[in-house]
């Protein structure tokens, strides 16, 4: 579910029935894209993999311990075909989780690019916390806008006209709403 939904959408930019679910939804899914990846989640990023036959290896850049565990179900994401899904963990190592898959040959460890992730159950669900809404429904609004009438502008950091609403600027209009929610791992640089 986005995080802003498509009635929330429509009603906030006024458009009644002009446009079909799927147009508006295509807006909440790119707020989704905005901002899921800034807030708190079970996760971690996978650098590389490896395989031999019937067994795949996920490495990560960071130790893993007390992360996962042996006969943990995790959600694997962008790490190509045998591995995305549900998997149970079969070996946890310092810096590598091993779990049971389809390859029927022997791969060495090679990058996964761009990173995969690794997701265990996540305990918070966003869609339910009002402040994370009211973000999604706000960047929601500025896409659509900015879809509508490119020419629109937003306004820089030094407080000049700017021609473009998507900027570097978008996030930041949300920050103090999203504040409580943002992973430190998100805030790089």
């Amino acid at each position: 579910m986005s995080l802003c939904t498509v009635a929330e959408l429509r009603s906030a930019l006024g458009v009644g029935s002009l446009y079909a679910d799927a147009t508006l939804q295509q807006t909440c899914d790119a707020a989704d894209a905005v901002i899921l990846p800034m807030l708190w989640t079970n996760s971690q990023i996978v650098v590389s993999h490896s395989s031999i036959v019937g067994e795949g290896t996920l490495y990560f850049s960071e130790p893993l311990v007390d992360v996962y565990y042996v006969g943990q179900t995790v959600t694997i994401a962008n790490c190509g075909s045998s591995f995305n899904g549900s998997k149970v963990i079969t070996a946890v190592g310092v810096d590598s989780i091993s779990m049971a898959t389809n390859h029927g040959a022997i791969k060495p460890k090679h990058p996964v690019q761009p990173f995969g992730t690794v997701t265990a159950t996540n305990y918070t669900d966003w869609t339910t916390d009002s402040a994370v809404q009211e973000a999604a429904l706000m960047i929601s609004v500025d896409i659509w806008q900015a879809r509508q009438v490119s020419n629109s502008g937003g306004v820089s950091p030094d407080f000049t006209p700017s021609p473009y609403r998507m900027g570097n600027t978008l996030l930041a209009r949300v920050r103090g709403l999203l504040a409580h929610a943002i992973s430190p791992n998100s805030m790089v640089g």
